[in-house]
């Protein structure tokens, strides 16, 4: 069996087709255009591009109904806000869809062929342009009331001055669309031509400015893994995203873990930019 995948993210739309067997046959990325109707006719291309596929599975931030695909919150692509994105897509197509959270996907995939596959409880937390997390406990994916749970980027990693949380929480704190940010504010440069990487260049040549972003943002990381740790208990605490590609990631993240007193199992997920495609594929063979 084949299945059209798509990971909608905040910078770019990747594509693929998966087996049933996660097996990757074809990958494919392209610049997230930003509207919803540039994004959605991307898909319809594709698809007319690379037919027979059996099925269709999307993975997108944001606040997902996983049995009816629809989108109440968007994430980083608010463009999706209050979108049957589900139905659209076998209206328009007339094959079985399913759409889930991105953080949920990458944690799926983990447990379908990745590190956790014997593991009954663990933590996702996937760092990009957002932040997302997600929960694996006593062997089944934690969804929550409203199918919100996981939404790590809320926890507060310094007590709010007052008024707003805002400015406080790891999804305003822990990501590479923050850190960018404040580097472009504290050099002066436009954010538009900062990348995560130059951040990070800049670190490493030990820039003083580079120096006291990087060590806060892994600070504020940290603190927010702790906190997670003492929540759930878990076996393992898996970090995805773009970063965790950086030679010394996991490296850097244990010596500032270090620093609270207590032991804790992380470490970086299996699949990279590839977990939101096998993720969602195994969502779809779950539900279907």
């Amino acid at each position: 069996m084949k299945l059209a995948v798509f990971d909608i993210g905040g910078t770019s739309l990747k594509m693929g087709v998966v087996t049933d067997k996660g097996e990757i046959v074809v990958s494919e990325k392209a610049d997230n255009a930003g509207t919803r109707e540039a994004i959605l006719n991307d898909i319809l291309s594709w698809l007319q591009k690379n037919p027979g596929c059996e099925g269709i599975a999307v993975s997108v931030p944001g606040y997902i109904d996983p049995r009816s695909g629809f989108v109440s919150m968007g994430g980083t692509v608010r463009a999706f806000d209050n979108f049957h994105l589900g139905k659209w897509l076998e209206e328009k197509t007339s094959l079985p869809t399913t759409v889930e959270n991105d953080a949920h996907c990458a944690l799926l995939a983990e447990r379908w062929l990745g590190k956790a596959q014997k593991m009954s409880d663990f933590l996702m937390i996937t760092i990009g342009t957002g932040l997302g997390g997600a929960a694996f406990c006593n062997g089944a994916l934690v969804r929550g009331k409203k199918d919100r749970a996981g939404e790590f980027g809320c926890l507060l990693v310094a007590r709010p001055a007052g008024g707003s949380v805002s400015r406080y929480t790891m999804g305003d704190n822990c990501t590479m669309t923050a850190l960018r940010e404040s580097y472009a504010l504290h050099t002066g440069r436009d954010v538009e031509e900062i990348s995560g990487k130059d951040v990070f260049a800049a670190w490493d040549d030990k820039e003083p400015i580079a120096t006291r972003l990087v060590t806060t943002f892994y600070q504020d990381l940290c603190a927010g893994i702790y906190n997670l740790a003492n929540t759930f208990d878990p076996e393992s605490i898996f970090l995805g995203g773009g970063i965790t590609e950086r030679e010394n990631f996991l490296q850097e993240v244990k010596f500032h873990l270090a620093w609270f007193g207590k032991t804790i199992p992380v470490d970086t997920a299996t699949f990279g930019n590839e977990s939101g495609m096998l993720g969602a594929a195994y969502h779809f063979l779950q539900s279907r």
